[in-house]
Order: structure tokens, then C-alpha cells, then sequence
């Protein structure tokens, strides 16, 4: 490790560090941290305000011929220093990650601020025809984060030639890529209230990327798992199985903003191409098709005569219509991060209201904005997540779906959400078309792919179901539609095993505690089974309904812990706190109360629940398929 250069003690906040000696004291006392923690402290300290590279803290303290997991062992590292400073990876005031680069020092180091503001840097915009120059004058607020962007760009591009716009290797090749993600965009201005436009950024440019058929590109929801992460660049493209990705940032300075998008190989982090560019915010979204083309024409990706229309679109944007849609987006994202769990109702619907307000602010700001209007449906009537809508709303839905549609019959997402619509609604034949129009217009569409496997499975076409499943799961990693066929077909085994795994990346939440634990109970396994459901209602919310189970299994066995549950799910509908009666109609099926469960499988077919459509397929319903009382409710459902 490089020996620290200051001459005396290095004093930050109410914490010394002493170089010669390697000690740290917090008011004068000393604090346990030693080993790489210690050394990390150390580099970080002797270049404060700078951001140290992964690679360069690896050469710095893991010896090259070290044989180390230096991802996990770095993580360790950083967690141990913040864990002695107190500090948090969130709002860092000493340790700060810069996500996939590395990190520095934000603190200040002997009465001196780590991080100075410096002049903006001029770099060309990237425009067609001849090279221009153009110079950048952010306010005094906005300094701070220009130098930041300058410094990240440094690092990123290195002694590469800035032409037009343009980063490229000076050995520049051609890499053919077939597979990438948009990970989440970056917000650089240090303010949360913009996050929302760099994670529009990444949804429009995802979007974009997608709809070039040569191109398998990874859907958004297993892209933003990435949002902060700490895992290097290769670990991410492992996972994710792509030979590519892109990363971005976006630095707003008032009505104007600054964009840098990058291509990178997977699997050795080489950059590949970038260019930064600024533009009003109108223009912004307009902006991520000229980007998709520019990735497009870089990887030697052929877009047909249709993907050159649709990317090359470069209208302006209504400026309040595109600012308020993405604030929309926003928060309907974060109702949706809300759906399942006990206690919070009132926040999930304060923000499923902002976004529903935000959306409509945007198509009164622009009447054919379309994706304001699908944004609008998907917060009134789109049966996304639990509680479903009421179908006053769902038929609202419908209609702003038809608008959408009317301005761009393109629209691949409207076609979805009309699909979803028309599968709750048990038109399943409509709603099969619609997932398959999707998927000709954004082949790329993962959500397509998905209900498009479900309606499938609904329909008994088991085979092409499973090949649908297997396409979206290359789109989309996290999906665990793939998973669920497994299920469906009664392997129980290798679905625990899948879903166990996504228990374990957290990809679902404590959900999936509940699917595992219904697979238990089906292949007899009881105590696994209460296992699991007990962590499933605790991890909802609903600790009532966990102890329940517990008291029920310990006093009277599996069947004792069925009737705690159910008894306790039914108190809770008697004082109007919401219900799953598909969840109540299995727990009677199971301990065989077959009147019981027919009347809560009366009430799932009166709200239209999700999983009526696939009643025929679903092994839940096996203790009660014998009677003829379940085929009438596949008939009246209309599943073939």
C-alpha cells in the first residue's frame, strides 16, 4: 500500500487519523479498525476529494498475487470503515460509492473541504454534421456537480480523443454485440427531487434500445436492481447474461440538461463508445433515440425501415408535459414498491394520487402525449399488484388505453395493459392478441413475453407456454415467469429451489415466502411449509397472522396452524382490512372445508382476481378440482 504522505495527524470531523502509527481516535479515543478497512482509510485520506478506482484500491491492498474474492472483500472492507465512522452508504459525510466506479473521501480533511469546486470543463456536443463547440455555463449552485461530472468523465474516458462528442478506444475495433442493459442512470446534481429524471432517462432509452430486433436487451426491472449497487461491471453483465451494457449520467441545470451515455463490454469493462450532450429538457426524451442509433450503428445493429422511424423521432417535447410525466413515473414506482404489505395503504395511495395527478398534469400540458395516458391507466384500472382496482376504474382504464392507442397504435406498452385488462376481465382470447401485438411491435418487451406465457398456460398450449417463459427470461432475469411453469406442472422441487434463489437475491420480498410454502404444503412437507408462511406474514406486516400460525402448529399440528390462519384471516375481512379470497379459498380447501372455500373462490370471481384465469392449470385448487362445483367456475370463466 502507498505510504500516506502527511506529515502530522490528518483530523476529519470529530476523527483523527495518524498515518505513522495507523491509529484512528474519535475524540481522542481509540477506534477498533484494522486490516484492509484501516488500508482503504488510509488511500482514501491521502487523495481526499478524489475517487479511487475499484482497480486501483485492488492494486493498493490486495496484493496481485493475492488469491481474494476482491468484490466481497472490499464490500466487507467499506462496511467495517463506515460501520467505525458511523457513517451510511445513503447519505455518506466521509466515505462516498460512486456506483460501479469506486469511491472517495467527502469529508473535511484538516479544516479543509475534500471536495472543491472547479470551472466546467468544455466539452463538444454531440450534433450532426461539422464539428462545434458550444461552452456550458452552469449557475454557482451547479458547480459542485460539474466538477463532479468533469472528474467521473476523467476517470471513465481517460487520454481517449474527444471527437464530436465522441469517446472511443485509440485502438478502436469493431465488438459485435448482441445482448445489453441500461443500468439505472446517475443523477449527479446531489439533489434526491431529480432522481426522477435519470431514471426516466433510463426507462425511455431502455425502451428505445428494445425495440431493435437484433438486439436482446434486458428489461428494466431487473436493470434497476442494480440502482447503487457495489458489484463491478463484469459481475453485472454475468448476471444479467449480456456482452454489454450502458451506463449514463444526467447533470439538470434548470430548463437544461447535460447527458453522458456510455457502451461497455461486459466482460472486461473496456469502454466501447460514449458522447455527452446537452440539450433543453424538452428534447430530452426525443434525445435517447439518437442515442439508441448511435449504440445501434456502433455494434453494426441493423434496424429495419419501422425502427428507423420510431428512433428517429425528434419532435420537441412539451416541457411541463415531459417533466410531469416522469414525476408520474416516479411515483407510481414507488406504489408499486408498497403493493402487499400491511400498513401502508395510506402512502401507497398518496402516491398512487400524486402519480395519477402528475399524469394527468402532463395531458393537460399536451393532449397527445400518449404515454401520459397509459401512465394514467396503469394508476386507475391496470391490475399490476394487490389491492385490484374497482371496475368503475378499470373501465377508465380501458378508455385512456384506447386514447393512447388512437395517438400511436404502435404503443406496444398500451397494448399490454389493454391485454392485462381484457385477461381480469376473462376475454382471454382478446387479450391474447393484444400480448402478441406487443411483442411484434417490441420484441424486446419482457412484460409481453410474461403474460403472454400466462394466457398461454391459461389455454392449455403447455409447450409454447414454457418456450415463451424461456424467452422472457432472458429478457428479464428477475422475471419468475419461467419459474412458475414449474409450479404449474407440479415440480415442485426445482420451483422451491428457483424461488429459494430469488428469496435470496431478495427479488420478490417476503411474497415468495407464501408460493414457497403453498409448494411445501403440496408435497406434504408441513412444517416447511408453516415455516415459510410464518415468514411471509411477518415480512408483510402482518405479525398477528405469524403468531397465529405459530400458536396453531404448536397446540394442534399442521391442521392447528391452518385453522389459526384461517381464523385469523377472516377476522380481519370482519373489520374491513383487505383480503386476498383466493388465499382464504385455499387454506379451507386444504383442511378440506370445501362449502367455505367455494364461497371465498365465489368472492375472487366477483372482484375478478388475477389467478381466476388460470383456475384449470393451477394446482392450488387440487383439493377441490373433483367437484363439480369447480367446473362451473371454469365455464363461467370461459377457459377452454
Amino acid at each position: 500500500m502507498k505510504q500516506g504522505t502527511a506529515q502530522g495527524p490528518i483530523r476529519f470531523g470529530v476523527f483523527e487519523f495518524d498515518p505513522a502509527t495507523g491509529e484512528l481516535r474519535k475524540n481522542g479515543l481509540k477506534v477498533k479498525l484494522q486490516g484492509q478497512s484501516l488500508q482503504v482509510l488510509q488511500v482514501l485520506l491521502e487523495r481526499p476529494g478524489q475517487v479511487l478506482t475499484r482497480q486501483e484500491l485492488r492494486q493498493g491492498i490486495w496484493p496481485a498475487d493475492t488469491f481474494v474474492d476482491f468484490d466481497h472483500g472490499l464490500y466487507n472492507a467499506i462496511q467495517k470503515l463506515r460501520e467505525a465512522l458511523g457513517d451510511s452508504a445513503d447519505t455518506p459525510r466521509y466515505v462516498e460509492t460512486l456506483a460501479r466506479r469506486g469511491y472517495r473521501f467527502i469529508g473535511t480533511v484538516n479544516g479543509n473541504s475534500a471536495v472543491q469546486a472547479t470551472p466546467a470543463i468544455e466539452i463538444p456536443q454531440a450534433t450532426p454534421g461539422p464539428a462545434t463547440t458550444r461552452k456550458w455555463k452552469p449557475s454557482l449552485a451547479m458547480l459542485l456537480g460539474a466538477a463532479v461530472l468533469v472528474l467521473v468523465l476523467a476517470l471513465i474516458l481517460g487520454l481517449r480523443t474527444i471527437r464530436r462528442g465522441e469517446v472511443r478506444p485509440a485502438s478502436a475495433a469493431v465488438v459485435k454485440v448482441n445482448s445489453l442493459a441500461v443500468l439505472p442512470f446517475q443523477n449527479l446534481s446531489r439533489d434526491a427531487a431529480q432522481d426522477y429524471l435519470a431514471d426516466g432517462m433510463t426507462d425511455v432509452l431502455t425502451n428505445d434500445l428494445s425495440q431493435i430486433s437484433e438486439l436482446k436487451v434486458i428489461s428494466r426491472t431487473s436493470a434497476m436492481r442494480y440502482k447503487n449497487t457495489e458489484k463491478s461491471l463484469p459481475q453485472i453483465a454475468r448476471e444479467l447474461n449480456v456482452n454489454a451494457v450502458v451506463e449514463g449520467m444526467v447533470l439538470p441545470s434548470g430548463n437544461r440538461v447535460r447527458i453522458t451515455a456510455e457502451l461497455i463490454q461486459g466482460a472486461t469493462d473496456q469502454h466501447i463508445w460514449a458522447s455527452s450532450y446537452e440539450r433543453n429538457i424538452q428534447d430530452v426524451l426525443a434525445l435517447q433515440g439518437e442515442i439508441a442509433q448511435a449504440i445501434a450503428a456502433e455494434v453494426r445493429v441493423k434496424l429495419t425501415p419501422q425502427e428507423q422511424v420510431r428512433l428517429s423521432r425528434a419532435s420537441p417535447l412539451n416541457l411541463k408535459a415531459v417533466n410531469a410525466y416522469l414525476k408520474g413515473r416516479y411515483h407510481y414506482q414507488k406504489a408499486r414498491g408498497m403493493a402487499a404489505r400491511r400498513g401502508v395503504s395510506k402512502p401507497r395511495e398518496e402516491e398512487k394520487q400524486l402519480a395519477l395527478e402528475y399524469f394527468q398534469k402532463a395531458i393537460a400540458e399536451n393532449p397527445n402525449y400518449a404515454p401520459a395516458y397509459v401512465g394514467m391507466a396503469e394508476i386507475l384500472g391496470v391490475a399490476s399488484f394487490f389491492p385490484y382496482p374497482s371496475r368503475s376504474d378499470e373501465q377508465a382504464a380501458k378508455r385512456a388505453l384506447q386514447k393512447a392507442l388512437e395517438i400511436d397504435p404502435m404503443f406496444a406498452e398500451a397494448h399490454v395493459d389493454h391485454g392485462r385488462i381484457e385477461l381480469r376481465e376473462w376475454h382471454l382470447a382478446e387479450a391474447g392478441q393484444e400480448f402478441k401485438r406487443a411483442i411484434e411491435l417490441n420484441p424486446n418487451l419482457a412484460n409481453a413475453h410474461a403474460l403472454y406465457t400466462e394466457y398461454l398456460d391459461a389455454v392449455g398450449q403447455s409447450e409454447e407456454a414454457m418456450k415463451e417463459a424461456e424467452i422472457t427470461k432472458t429478457l428479464n432475469p428477475g422475471d419468475d415467469t419461467f419459474t412458475w411453469r414449474f409450479y404449474v406442472r407440479r415440480h415442485y422441487d426445482r420451483f422451491i429451489e428457483l424461488k429459494t434463489n430469488d428469496i435470496e437475491i431478495n427479488a420478490f420480498g417476503p411474497i415468495d415466502h407464501l408460493y414457497v410454502g403453498e409448494a411445501y404444503e403440496r408435497m406434504h412437507k408441513y412444517p416447511e411449509a408453516v415455516k415459510e408462511w410464518e415468514q411471509a406474514m411477518t415480512g408483510l406486516g402482518y405479525n398477528d397472522l405469524a403468531g397465529a400460525l405459530r400458536r396453531g402448529y404448536a397446540a394442534g399440528g399442521f391442521k392447528g396452524a391452518m385453522h389459526s390462519w384461517v381464523e385469523g384471516w377472516e377476522t380481519l375481512s370482519r373489520r374491513g382490512e383487505l383480503v386476498h379470497p383466493e388465499t382464504v379459498a385455499y387454506i379451507y380447501a386444504v383442511l378440506g372445508e370445501k362449502d367455505r372455500a367455494f364461497a371465498w373462490l365465489e368472492k375472487a370471481c366477483d372482484e375478478h382476481t388475477m389467478g381466476m384465469p388460470f383456475l384449470k392449470v393451477d394446482p392450488t385448487w387440487d383439493d377441490i378440482r373433483s367437484d363439480p362445483r369447480f367446473g362451473d367456475f371454469v365455464r363461467r370463466i370461459g377457459i377452454p
